[in-house]
């Protein structure tokens, strides 16, 4: 369709320059209202004013302006039916092929003032009866809503001689409709809560891809969007996301960027069903722990050292993990990733030879998303659980220094160590499947206790993964003398877990005996506990508070030293003294952080 006749009446005149000159190049005759003219006409444009076409002026106080039968006869007259032209020639009423317009601002003056009178003049009445009957008519006029779409009609007119095309028509109609339809919802909402009627709260999406299937394979379709008006936190540069990447990846970019803020340092999280199985800030490796860690001979940027340091809190649980940096992905950190089993990785950014080599991972199915600068969320969540919609305010609770040493309730005080250790582990439990706790030492998350319906349970849980990580640095598991040649990177990672476990069944241990060129001699009781009560200055972070003093008794047996919880408990008293009779340094944040 040819554009001979435009309407243009906008509140937010941005752009208007852009199309103002395509309009007046093409020859296109254009009507405007008020403040929309005389912007028209200022640059350059030569405007038909509405009323002069109505016969009738602009009335009470700009209330009505286009709603006229020469204005909606002239839009939605369907150029393909006959009928409709005669009626417009024998009415005297010329067909309109262009709607621009933007509506009323009502939602930012709901936020300004909540004042009824002032509200309801934002209510915007010509606006969307305009763009819907455009809308409407699509196969004859073209809507446009949106400053966004100023350029797309200009090149579009550029390219056809004057004209759109159907499929730009329709889309822009699309457009038009759910634009009309989330201004509608947001004044249905604020009058209902005027009136003290139930709120009928509408939340639009836009869908933004599809996803293979949702947590388990029978349930189908399944798909991502955004909130309308809101951009997504990434961008997916390989692969196709997954339910449950997806999952971790907005819990775990949100750990590391909450890490990185308080802390200063670059962090690395490592996880598995929407819990960490590891988090980690950077400090150097020390020998052993490169030799621990699998890295020996490696260069490693901190970014990289950060990750490794993660991924080794539990290795075996980190096995087809979804990473997290907070900072920028170098080729260092894509080797390791490479070797790894992983799903994929969420990152501030990467280097175009790291996301090369991320890229071809998995036969070129390696998820990589960039987390976008300075997304700021909405303040609110919504989800959905058998047809009931729970909603709260996000958890925007900020963990910091001050927050952990601000109220420390026993004899014994922080370290400066100490503080890091609280900062990191109150951050992971944030993001762990509650009921949780974490136990962390040197900057690096060494057990979460993830999901238990009794907090002791957690503490225990978490205790034995505090175990088997120190475990892993004793002179016996490190001289393990693996066959190369059958013991690849994950058989040893399993192997030196089942040996500190020693709890193999008859056939696990023929298996296990055929990964070594020596068999394995078990540690003794005496030589483990012996090793255990050398791991010192533990720190203990729980997202709730410690209902009785067996938590810390439990505690005690895996070396800690700080503990921080929320505090609360009718037992508050008992567990403090407990924690002076171990000479335990313990805060109370006040701050719960549950997570589901």
């Amino acid at each position: 369709v040819t554009i001979k006749r435009a309407l243009i009446s906008v509140f937010d005149k941005t752009g208007l320059d852009v199309i103002a000159e395509s309009l007046k190049s093409l020859g296109v005759v254009v009507l405007s209202t008020g403040g929309t003219a005389k912007k028209l006409r200022e640059l350059g444009v030569e405007v038909v004013d509405v009323k002069d076409v109505t016969k009738y002026p602009e009335m009470l106080g700009g209330r009505v302006k286009t709603l006229h039968p020469v204005i909606h006869g002239g839009l939605l007259a369907n150029r393909q039916e006959p009928g409709h032209m005669e009626e417009l020639k024998a009415h005297g009423i010329d067909a309109i092929d262009l709607v621009v317009s933007n509506l009323y601002p009502f939602e930012e003056t709901i936020k300004k003032t909540q004042k009824f009178e002032e509200c309801i003049e934002m209510i915007d009445i010509g606006g969307p009866t305009m763009v819907r009957a455009a809308a409407k008519n699509c196969d004859s006029v073209t809507v446009v809503t949106s400053p966004d779409q100023y350029q797309q009609l200009v090149d579009e007119l550029a390219a056809n001689k004057g004209a759109v095309t159907q499929e730009t028509r329709r889309s822009f109609a699309a457009q038009a409709f759910f634009a009309t339809a989330q201004y509608d919802s947001m004044v249905a909402t604020y009058m209902a809560e005027q009136t003290g009627r139930p709120a009928i709260t509408t939340r639009h999406y836009v869908q933004e891809g599809a996803l293979r299937y949702g947590v388990n394979p029978h349930q189908t379709p399944a798909g991502y969007s955004r909130i309308a008006q809101c951009d997504l936190p990434f961008e997916v540069l390989n692969g196709s996301p997954g339910y449950t990447n997806l999952m971790d990846a907005m819990n775990s970019w949100q750990l590391v960027k909450e890490v990185t803020d308080a802390l200063g340092l670059p962090a690395a999280a490592s996880f598995k069903h929407v819990s960490p199985a590891g988090a980690a800030v950077y400090q150097p490796l020390t020998e052993v722990e490169a030799e621990v860690f699998d890295v020996v001979g490696k260069e490693l940027s901190e970014m990289a050292v950060a990750y490794v340091r993660a991924r080794n809190a539990d290795p075996m649980s980190s096995f087809g993990d979804f990473a997290a940096v907070s900072g920028t992905v170098d080729v260092s950190l894509a080797k390791i990733l490479k070797s790894e089993v992983s799903d994929g990785i969420i990152a501030a950014d990467y280097e175009p030879e790291a996301l090369a080599i991320l890229s071809a991972k998995k036969g070129g199915k390696y998820l990589v998303l960039k987390a976008k600068a300075g997304y700021v969320p909405p303040t609110d969540e919504v989800k959905e659980v058998f047809g009931v919609a729970l909603t709260q305010k996000r958890n925007d609770a900020v963990i910091t220094r001050k927050l952990i040493q601000g109220d420390v309730k026993t004899k014994e005080t922080f370290t400066e160590q100490g503080i890091i250790d609280l900062v990191l582990a109150t951050i992971t439990v944030k993001y762990t499947q509650s009921n949780s706790v974490c136990y962390a030492v040197n900057g690096q998350i060494i057990g979460v206790g993830a999901g238990q319906q009794s907090r002791v349970d957690c503490v225990k849980l978490a205790g034995r993964k505090v175990d088997t990580w120190h475990a892993r640095f004793h002179p016996k598991v490190r001289a393990l003398k693996f066959d190369l040649e059958k013991a690849k990177r994950v058989d040893r990672v399993n192997a030196r877990v089942a040996f500190i476990s020693d709890d193999m069944t008859a056939n696990e241990r023929v298996q296990f005996d055929k990964l070594f060129l020596e068999t394995p001699v078990a540690l003794t009781a005496e030589e483990r506990q012996a090793w255990a009560s050398e791991l010192k200055g533990v720190c203990l972070s729980s997202d709730a508070f410690f209902p009785f003093r067996d938590n810390i008794d439990q505690a005690t047996k895996h070396g800690v030293k700080f503990v921080t919880q929320p505090g609360g408990s009718k037992q508050d008293d008992v567990v403090i003294a407990a924690c002076d009779e171990y000479n335990m340094a313990m805060s109370f944040t006040k701050l719960r952080v549950f997570h589901h």
